[in-house]
């Protein structure tokens, strides 16, 4: 397997305001939105994301516990956070995940509990995901045609994402949404077959500009399919109207009316047109480290504190060190830019 240095350095807690209360950082962005990894394993192996022999999972015991996970998202909680999503790897790997939404969905204020996955086993999950507090899901998809997906999955998985997705519809977690990564020379020229596809079946189609980090650390933005080309891809076939700036507030997509809506489209320009000076999220990975920038190349341990009988006013402050030392941006495209060590599957999406 390919090892990858995980980050382990961080700056000491810097100095806040007098009085400083929530997530806020320096320029004047406060967190709201959390991404809590719980796993780092996944079951496909996106020719994007990792290489076809998988990565070196985290022992179990540096992982969080299903206890150590709803406190720590009740601490988050208290300081301001209304949403939270989680990721992995594959969320769906985890056998307690059940378990773990119902202990957030207990948490008063309840924040609204969302779900990243690939679909593979939502189909049985789906249900009792929903009865426990799961509010809604994004389920990745980059192409619906069978050798396509096979080839950038490594796996012939297709039918069960599709028997996720109707799960999750029939179920109620709506609205269903797919991401889908369009890749040069790979699936770019479907974007118009996947959009009418999740039209028909009432999914809301989210694309997502490929970002700079996959495992083997081979993305390259001179092959990266923009925002701007899959628009054009698009409007070969569909009217699009984009709606107002203003409904968009924090999230990261772009939003069009299909054909004179009520459908619509969206498209996150995550690297040519970064939304950073908007953003309200925070991460945490699956072995308990917090991570103010999804491309952060530091993060605060909260997991080694915990066990050592940190109170939630110790872990309060170190979180709010973190989010306060943000950077204004992700700076990619910068000459200084780095990627970070960690890949996706390792942070959370």
């Amino acid at each position: 397997m390919t090892g990858l240095p995980f980050p382990r350095v961080r700056p000491a807690t810097p100095a806040l305001p007098e009085g400083a209360t929530g997530l806020a950082d320096q320029f004047g962005r406060v967190a709201r939105d959390l991404r809590v990894s719980v796993t780092d394993r996944c079951n496909l192996r996106c020719t994007y994301c990792m290489p076809a022999e998988g990565l070196p999972w985290l022992p179990k015991p540096e992982m969080l516990t299903d206890e150590e996970i709803v406190r720590l998202v009740g601490v988050f909680v208290a300081l301001g956070v209304r949403q939270v999503r989680l990721t992995g790897g594959e969320p769906l790997l985890r056998r307690s995940l059940v378990d773990v939404v119902r202990g957030i969905a207990s948490l008063s204020p309840r924040p609204r509990i969302a779900m990243t996955t690939n679909g593979v086993g939502l189909d049985r999950l789906a249900a009792p995901l929903r009865e426990a507090g799961l509010d809604r899901v994004n389920v990745s998809l980059d192409t619906v045609d069978p050798a396509e997906f096979a080839a950038l999955t490594r796996r012939d998985r297709l039918h069960d994402v599709e028997a996720g997705l109707k799960a999750a519809a029939t179920a109620g977690l709506a609205p269903v949404k797919v991401n889908a990564v369009a890749m040069r020379g790979i699936n770019d020229t479907s974007v118009v077959e996947l959009l009418q596809w999740c039209l028909d079946r009432d999914y809301e189609l989210r694309f997502i500009e490929q970002m700079p980090l996959d495992a083997q650390h081979g993305w390259d933005s001179s092959t990266m399919v923009t925002a701007g080309e899959v628009r054009a891809r698009l409007e070969e076939r569909f009217t699009l109207t984009e709606l107002p700036a203003e409904d968009r507030g924090s999230a990261p997509a772009e939003r069009f009316l299909v054909n004179g809506g009520p459908a619509t489209v969206g498209i996150i320009a995550s690297v040519s047109a970064p939304f950073c000076q908007a953003c309200d999220r925070v991460r945490l990975t699956a072995d308990g480290q917090v991570r103010n920038c999804l491309f952060s190349r530091t993060e605060t341990d909260l997991r080694g504190p915990m066990r050592d009988g940190a109170s939630d006013a110790e872990l309060v402050r170190l979180l709010q060190g973190e989010m306060w030392r943000k950077a204004r941006g992700h700076g990619i495209g910068d000459p200084g830019f780095v990627q970070p060590d960690r890949p996706m599957s390792a942070i959370g999406g």
